[in-house]
């Protein structure tokens, strides 16, 4: 099982450019239209150079982002958790 940790959350207009091929990926997968104001968090996968796009308006709580990764063969570290978790429940 491999670790995801975070690598940032961001808008989409002020993603790198580094990201842009994940994210225009992960959207497609979810027949989804980004926009400028989308906030992201890219998770990066340790071991690899691949990391995981999440649209955080897409999920309702943190469980549904540990199911998916662990869908993908992956854990999000105890510190990414709180950060992503505190983002969700700003959202709300």
């Amino acid at each position: 099982m491999f670790i995801a940790t975070l690598g940032g959350i961001f808008k989409f207009k002020d993603l790198s450019e580094e990201y842009g091929p994940y994210v225009q990926f992960k959207a497609t997968i979810e027949k989804r239209k980004v926009s400028d104001e989308d906030e992201i968090a890219i998770l990066n996968i340790t071991g690899t150079d691949s990391h995981h796009v999440l649209f955080l308006d897409s999920y309702d709580n943190i469980d549904e982002i540990k199911q998916e990764l662990k869908e993908a063969d992956a854990k999000v570290n105890h510190t990414t958790l709180k950060i992503i978790e505190g983002h969700l429940n700003g959202n709300s």
